[in-house]
Order: structure tokens, then sequence, then C-alpha cells
């Protein structure tokens, strides 16, 4: 199954195309719709997923894809990191597929606390990562502070059960 871009992508889809110059990654790229809007501004963009079938439907789409849990798999540096994470607490109910693609954890920000923990190894002098996450996820502050990050809200969306964030985080 692959992430079918809904309000959450299209609102970071607004930021890529203003951020995205020389080398990007786009982590958890889903339907490679960031990827797609990167590329309208540079031609190195790097996307992964931890899903090889979303791999193989990015590199269809003429994307430079490839498999990674987090940053297992990536090599080098990048200006901009966008990660549009699954970022929803635990739901039992879902099958396994479905939480690999919306399921941060069982608090909902487990994985984001993970990739922001490694991020800076792989930001370039002044990289920049763009990070969309949810009212649902937790205090996603206290871990930006906790890991020294500098940070910015772009945006706040309100849904009928949650508000989106767009953050733009500096080292």
């Amino acid at each position: 199954m692959i992430y079918e871009a809904r309000e959450d992508s299209y609102l970071l889809k607004k930021y890529v195309s203003k951020y995205a110059k020389c080398k990007v990654l786009d982590m958890g790229c889903g339907s490679g719709i960031l990827s797609l809007e990167a590329l309208k501004k540079t031609n190195n963009v790097l996307a992964v997923d931890i899903n090889k079938k979303v791999v193989e439907y990015c590199k269809k789409l003429g994307i430079n894809a490839k498999y990674s849990n987090l940053f297992s798999n990536v090599k080098g540096k990048f200006d901009l990191i966008i990660f549009n994470p699954p970022y929803l607490p635990y739901d039992k109910n879902e099958d396994r597929e479905t939480r690999l693609m919306v399921s941060g954890g069982k608090k909902g920000y487990e994985i984001i606390e993970k990739f922001l923990k490694q991020a800076k190894r792989y930001l370039n002098k002044n990289g920049k990562i763009l990070l969309l996450f949810s009212s649902l996820t937790g205090d996603i502050n206290k871990i930006l502070k906790k890991y020294s990050y500098k940070f910015k809200l772009l945006e706040e969306k309100k849904l009928f059960f949650e508000k989106l964030y767009v953050y733009l985080i500096k080292i």
C-alpha cells in the first residue's frame, strides 16, 4: 500500500517548492508528491522509504528512490531534508501496513524523535529540515529543544479532529 497524498502532504508541498535547492532528501517519500515538487527546483533529490513497494513506485515516476529505515541506507549530507512522518499514536485496530504509514509509535512522536536524533549528521552547514506533525503527536517542541535545534512554525492548519503543523528546523 502506498500512502495517498492528503491534507498533510499538500500542506508540506507548499514549502518544499520554497526551500528545495541543491541537495534534497525526502525521508519517508510515500507517493512521491514531495520529491516530484522538489525536482521542479533541483535535480539532486533522493527519496527513501521503509516500504519497498513505495520505492519501486517512486522509481517508476522517475524519482531516485531507495529503501531505507530512516537514515539506515542514506549516505552524504543534504541542504534540505523533507519529512512527513508517521505521526499518529499507535492504534491496535490498524493493520500492520497502515500502521507503518501513520503510526509514529506508541505515543505518536517516537519516529520523529529517532529521526531528529540522527538528522544533524546528514545536514550541510546551513541545512534545513521541513517537518510536518500533528497536535496528536505529542510535544515536538520539547524534543527539538532536547536535540538543540532552532525551529519556526511556518504554518498551522486546523482540521476537524487535529491541527497540522509545518516547521522549518535548523541546527
